[in-house]
Formats: structure tokens, C-alpha cells, sequence
């Protein structure tokens, strides 16, 4: 299908929105309630405690009631005048100790209107902050159903939540995204000005999903621009489309609707090679496509005699099947793509985590030996 002129997005204002434990408002009420009634304790305490430095209207010392009333009339400001400090003691208590308190019992009144500024100033901390940690992340524009088996699959693969950011027009998807700890970007991928927000210029990887083919190109073109060295991988629904999507900078292209129309004809020719399909796609059980770095004891050997099922191998770059002639032998720093269970093994670590250190070969665990 040709693509069709693209529909513009009119949103000058995106929003970045990161994920944050929620707190019942009865509970945050009936916190204020406490560190209110706490506060006007401790007035009552210190009034009740050098109560023969006031004095009420008709002269008389203060009981624990009138220190009570004391304390109340103060901290809100009403101020009647008919209890005084009058001894310096009194008044130098009054000056260091119940007037802060008096501004803290005032702030705690009045905490719902100064939450709203302390709730903005945080979130700019916070997102301040998460721009600063950004390094090496990776971008997922859409959070539709391939949009979040993407993010499952990276999760699954070793990828903290918190180094993949995503990008969507809804709010509602966002605000999925955050639940599962991710970030989020509310807006048009297809805006510069959007993915910026992301930091994209320093991502590693970026994932399209768009709805859209044409917006697909838009979204890659964008993302070129702003980084000329990630991978970009971008699904597309229809295969005429993937020439435009290389020259618009897209390293990898699946074709979604190709590939779903395939599984299904082999599924009714043959629904155990349908199993065994889904079963390779599925994540965390059965079988699982990885990969990995070829090991020490495996350099010289051909991929046919792995411990694993190598199905290709990657070299300089280069992908070849496991029968090309050119990797009939496998080197130092040659990385097979094999199928192999889904339980983690250590000597075989998953994608997305890291290598074992210094390069040498773990060891098989005794259950394994």
C-alpha cells in the first residue's frame, strides 16, 4: 500500500512523565492531621510547663485547659489577648520556640496549596535528574501491543526499566508505561522537539511501532537526524514500504503483517512447526533464539558441533547461516546465534546482559557438570 499523506499531530506541549509510588489521599490527610495535632501538643507542652511566666486577664497562673486554649489561639493566629507572656522567659520561649511552630501549623493548613508548588519543583528535580542518568537508553516510539512485548522482551532480556523510555500521543499508555517503571514521553514522535525530551541523542537503541507506515518513516527520519549511530529498528505493516524505511536510516525493518500471515500458513499446513514457532517467540520457557559470544573451548569448531543449535553466525558485522562456507570454522570474537532452552545458563548469558567479565569462560555449575 503506497503511503498516504501523513496526518499532523498539532501538539506544541509534550510531557515528560516518570513513575512515582502512589499515596492515598486519606492517608496524606490524616498525616497532616497528626503533624498538626503534634505540633499543638508540644505548644501545650511547653506553655503548660512554664505557665507561671502568663498570665490571663484577671492575673491568674494557668491551668492545663488554659494552656490548651493558649496554645490553639496562638497557632492559629487568632490572638485574643487574654492570656500573655509576661516574664522574659516566657517571652523569649515565645519568640524562639512557639512562633516557628505557629509558621509550621500555619504551613500544615494550608499544606494543599504549597503541595501543588512543592509537587511541580520535585518533579522538575526528578526529571532533571533522570535526564542526567540517560546514557546508552533505549526509545520506544508506541506503546501499543508490539510496543510493549518490545519493552518485555528487553526487560526479559537483562535491560533495567529504568533505561528505556518511551513515547506515545496517549496519556493512558504513558501512565502503563510508568506503572511498569518505565519513562514516558507524552507527544508526537514525529516532532524533533518530542524526542529531544527523550534524550535521543544519547540512546543506543530506538524501537518504532507506530500505527502508521507513513508515520514510521516520519519517526525514523527524525530519529536519524537527532542520532546518527543508534540502531533503529522499525516495525512496518506492509513490505513495499521497507525500501523507503532503509534510505530513511532504519537499521532493522520487521514487517508485522508478513510475518504474522506466514505463521499462521505454516500453522494450518503444519501446526507442529506452528508450535514450535510460537514456542521459539514466546519468552522465559521452552525453547529461546539468542545471542551470544562464541567461547574459548568452541574457537575452531564448526556451528553445527555447538552445545547449542547455532542456526547463524555474525562476523565482522556480516550475518551468515550456519552452513556458509565462509564460518565453517569459528574464530576469536565471532558471536553465533543459536536456539537454545529458555532457562538461563550461565556460560550462555542472555541478551542484553553482559559478557562475562574479562572475557574468560564461566564455569558449568555442578549440576550442570
Amino acid at each position: 500500500m503506497p503511503l498516504n499523506r501523513p496526518r499532523m499531530i498539532t501538539q506544541a506541549v509534550s510531557d515528560v512523565r516518570l513513575p512515582e509510588n502512589y499515596v492515598a489521599p486519606l492517608r496524606q490527610i490524616g498525616f497532616r492531621v497528626l503533624v498538626a495535632l503534634g505540633l499543638l501538643a508540644l505548644v501545650v507542652v511547653v506553655v503548660y510547663v512554664g505557665r507561671d511566666g502568663y498570665r490571663d486577664a484577671d492575673g491568674n497562673t494557668l491551668t492545663l485547659l488554659d494552656s490548651v486554649y493558649y496554645a490553639t489561639v496562638s497557632l492559629t493566629t487568632t490572638g485574643y489577648g487574654d492570656i500573655t507572656p509576661v516574664t522574659q522567659g516566657a517571652r523569649l520561649i515565645n519568640v524562639v520556640l512557639v512562633t516557628p511552630l505557629r509558621i509550621a501549623f500555619l504551613i500544615v493548613l494550608v499544606g494543599t496549596t504549597l503541595e501543588v508548588l512543592a509537587t511541580r519543583s520535585r518533579e522538575q528535580w526528578r526529571i532533571s535528574r533522570w535526564r542526567s542518568r540517560l546514557r546508552d537508553h533505549t526509545v520506544v516510539v508506541g506503546f501499543g501491543t508490539k510496543g510493549r512485548s518490545a519493552v518485555d522482551t528487553l526487560i526479559n532480556g537483562g535491560i533495567p526499566p529504568e533505561q528505556i523510555v518511551v513515547v506515545d500521543p496517549s496519556p493512558a499508555a504513558v501512565a502503563e508505561a510508568n506503572a511498569a517503571g518505565l519513562g514516558g514521553v507524552v507527544g508526537d514522535a514525529t516532532r524533533a522537539d518530542v524526542l529531544r525530551r527523550t534524550e535521543l541523542s544519547l540512546a543506543s537503541r530506538v524501537i518504532v511501532t507506530t500505527h502508521r507506515d507513513d508515520a514510521a518513516v516520519l519517526v525514523t527520519l527524525t530519529a536519524r537526524q537527532l542520532n546518527p549511530t543508534a540502531t533503529v529498528v522499525v516495525a512496518v505493516r506492509e513490505a513495499e514500504n521497507i525500501p523507503l524505511l532503509r534510505q530513511s536510516g532504519a537499521d532493522v525493518t520487521v514487517t508485522s503483517s508478513d510475518a504474522v500471515g506466514r505463521i499462521m500458513g505454516l500453522s494450518t499446513v503444519s501446526p507442529a512447526l506452528g508450535a514450535v514457532l510460537e514456542d521459539l517467540l514466546s519468552y522465559g520457557e521452552g525453547m529461546e533464539v539468542a545471542e551470544r559470544a562464541v567461547l574459548p573451548r568452541e574457537e575452531g569448531r564448526s556451528p553445527r558441533h555447538l552445545d547449542d543449535v547455532a542456526v547463524a553466525v555474525v562476523r565482522g558485522g556480516e550475518v551468515y547461516r550456519y552452513f556458509d562456507p565462509t564460518v565453517s570454522q569459528l574464530l576469536r570474537g565471532d558471536r553465533v546465534i543459536v536456539v537454545r532452552p529458555a532457562e538461563e545458563l550461565p556460560w550462555a548469558p542472555r541478551p542484553g546482559t553482559d559478557e562475562h567479565p574479562n572475557g574468560e569462560e564461566p564455569q558449568p555449575s555442578e549440576s550442570e557438570s
